[in-house]
């Protein structure tokens, strides 16, 4: 997504700016090509120097000293862009360009550009909170910019409130949104499951399963990226949780079935990446078992089966995680719950599966085509399966 992307990142006079050092890194590491342009006051709390370090590109401070590898024309770098960020945003910045005053070469650049902008604001919390300030966001706003919300903590003043600049993955997060809006999967709805469900036996204890849940994160992230709109539902689990998508949170296989329910609706394709506990206690205790017998006998039943109950005119995926005959299970799995493509993996493969990063699956669709995929990190076997999702609801869409 990011790779061979130009991104303009601009740093204004905050304290946080010193952050925009860790955003300008991922970026860069990401693939993008990061231009860096600086306010004066930005230059006193980190150094250019350091800036053009990290991209390995010059960094811009003044519009009337531009560095020889520019275009003498103000304007080069808007026209570059294939998004504008700018991290942190002052609050005399957004006022300035809610006003429409181009008088640095941030501003000039906003102004000049066709690409979309990004803000995340970084200030005291009662600037950040006044009624002028706000006006100014919301006009941003309706002219198409995108805000990032400041974080709530603790701030530099010593106050505790809303104010300090978002967290740097959140980010990263939204300038990938942006830059996918004209994806491949744009106009087009996703339902992502991730996880691994958890039926309780009491009201400390659970029956669950190894599931980390990265797979299903990494097929909404890639989903969001090609321009969908995603709805997560995801069972708990350690990861941050994705920006620019709905959130649903849920524990057992009854409430992700019902969750999945009602985000189906109206999608167009259904990802089941979650390990959906297969059984459950029959009833749980409404208080904590005590250890007063050597053993303890559990009387499980069936979990309901979210893929073949749940109905609708929506591609449907499935995951099969196999110890055995991989490809035979996933077949008779991908016919009994009637899927489009189903995505089997060996569990007995120690860099493949739960709580690694990397998976190596087997793709099969419904017509009988068989893809072996070579051990992939899972954000790129997240886009691999998506390649197929966008080939079948292509060809859906000609019937």
């Amino acid at each position: 997504m990011l790779a061979n992307k130009t991104v303009i990142l601009g740093i204004t006079g905050s304290l946080a700016a010193y952050k925009a050092a860790d955003i300008a890194s991922k970026l860069t590491q990401a693939g993008a090509r990061v231009e860096v342009i600086m306010t004066e006051s930005a230059t006193r709390f980190i150094a250019p120097l350091t800036l053009r370090n990290i991209t390995g590109r010059p960094v811009v401070t003044d519009m009337f000293e531009l560095a020889s590898e520019f275009s003498i024309e103000h304007v080069a770098l808007a026209e570059a862009a294939d998004v504008v960020a700018i991290a942190p945003a002052t609050a005399s910045l957004i006022a300035r360009l809610a006003a429409g005053i181009s008088d640095d070469m941030l501003t000039v650049t906003v102004l000049a550009t066709k690409a979309p902008v990004i803000l995340a604001p970084a200030m005291n919390v009662n600037m950040f909170e006044n009624s002028i300030t706000q006006d100014n966001l919301a006009k941003l706003k309706a002219r198409g910019f995108t805000i990032i919300d400041p974080a709530y903590g603790r701030l530099a003043s010593g106050k505790i409130g809303l104010g300090r600049l978002a967290d740097v993955d959140k980010i990263i997060g939204t300038i990938k949104q942006v830059l996918g809006r004209g994806g491949d999967l744009a106009g087009k709805r996703m339902v992502v499951t991730a996880g691994g469900t958890q039926e309780p036996i009491d009201p400390v204890r659970h029956i669950g399963n190894r599931s980390s849940g990265k797979m299903g994160y990494a097929i909404a992230e890639a989903a969001r990226d090609r321009g969908a709109t995603v709805t997560l539902v995801t069972a708990p689990t350690s990861l941050p949780e994705p920006v620019g998508m709905e959130v649903v949170h849920i524990e057992t296989a009854a409430q992700m079935k019902e969750a999945v329910a009602e985000a189906t609706s109206q999608a167009d394709a259904l990802i089941m990446a979650a390990a959906v506990a297969d059984y459950q206690p029959k009833s749980a205790a409404k208080a904590k078992i005590k250890k007063e017998t050597p053993s303890l006998t559990l009387e499980l039943i069936r979990t309901p089966d979210i893929l073949t109950e749940v109905k609708g005119d929506f591609l449907k995926v499935g995951f099969a995680a196999e110890s055995e005959d991989i490809v035979a299970n996933a077949r008779q799995k991908l016919e009994k719950k009637q899927l489009d493509i189903i995505v089997a993996n060996d569990i007995t493969d120690a860099d493949s599966g739960f709580g690694v990063d990397t998976n190596k699956v087997t793709l099969i669709d419904r017509d009988g085509k068989v893809e072996n995929l070579p051990l992939l990190t899972k954000r790129e076997v997240a886009d691999r399966i998506l390649d197929r999702v966008v080939e079948l609801l292509a060809k859906k869409a000609r019937r």
